[in-house]
């Protein structure tokens, strides 16, 4: 990793906390439809309707939001008392209220790289909620460039590639998800680490083993220092 110019860090279980908030916000979810559906149904349901809405709605808590409702309509056959609909925006009112609570060693990995590295928060979900984090963190002063994207497919690598005036090769992302951190980048032969969360969005979960030089597993954010200096 010697020619890496720009290390690329995802925010969401990779900076702060994130998922098992929403893992707590799908559980009470399934609280207030428990008389039409068991819990595990319900969350089927609900993953099943956040996957048919991703292409229109992106990623983050407002398309969660509006998940939450369809699904409401759907198990109920739109015979819903609106409280319920009330209640599920609340829901999701409650997730952008949320403290953000930095992850272990998060601040100390990131003033050992800076100065030596251009460093970069790429993250995608809602705009607004990523800034509120962001700023809240007070990780900000940390980067050079901060990229919320829309998706992280190796077309949107690209783009921020061509945007930093950077190579593949001398590009490193940092991230919890194979899918969307590791993936994308090693497809355009950047380099990426995986730093595993002990709680994983199913969509983000792949059952692929990466045979590849430029990939590495890290244990923890602070065990990313022992591949790159």
């Amino acid at each position: 990793m010697k020619k890496i110019k720009v290390i690329a860090f995802d925010a969401d279980d990779t900076l702060w906390i994130n998922e098992p908030y929403f893992r707590e916000a799908e559980e009470k979810f399934s609280n207030l439809l428990e008389d039409f559906l068991p819990h595990h149904s319900v969350q089927k349901e609900l993953f099943k309707t956040e996957m048919d809405n991703l292409d229109l709605y992106g990623y983050g808590v407002k398309s969660f939001i509006l998940s939450m409702i369809e699904t409401i309509g759907r198990i109920t056959n739109n015979n819903a008392d609106i409280k319920l609909v009330n209640k599920a925006v609340d829901l999701g009112r409650e997730l952008l209220k949320k403290p953000v609570i930095l992850l272990d060693g998060v601040e100390d990995v990131l003033k050992k790289l800076n100065g030596s590295y251009r460093l970069v928060m790429a993250t995608k979900g809602d705009l607004l909620d990523q800034e509120r984090k962001l700023i809240k963190s007070g990780l900000e002063k940390h980067f050079h460039h901060i990229e919320i994207m829309s998706d992280k497919k190796p077309s949107d690598y690209a783009k921020l590639l061509k945007h930093l005036d950077c190579k593949a090769e001398d590009f490193l992302m940092i991230g919890n998800s194979v899918k969307s951190d590791a993936m994308p980048v090693l497809d355009l032969g950047g380099y990426a680490i995986h730093v595993p969360y002990h709680t994983t969005w199913a969509y983000e979960k792949v059952d692929i083993k990466i045979d590849n030089p430029k990939f590495f597993e890290a244990e923890t954010i602070e065990h990313v220092i022992d591949f790159i200096l």
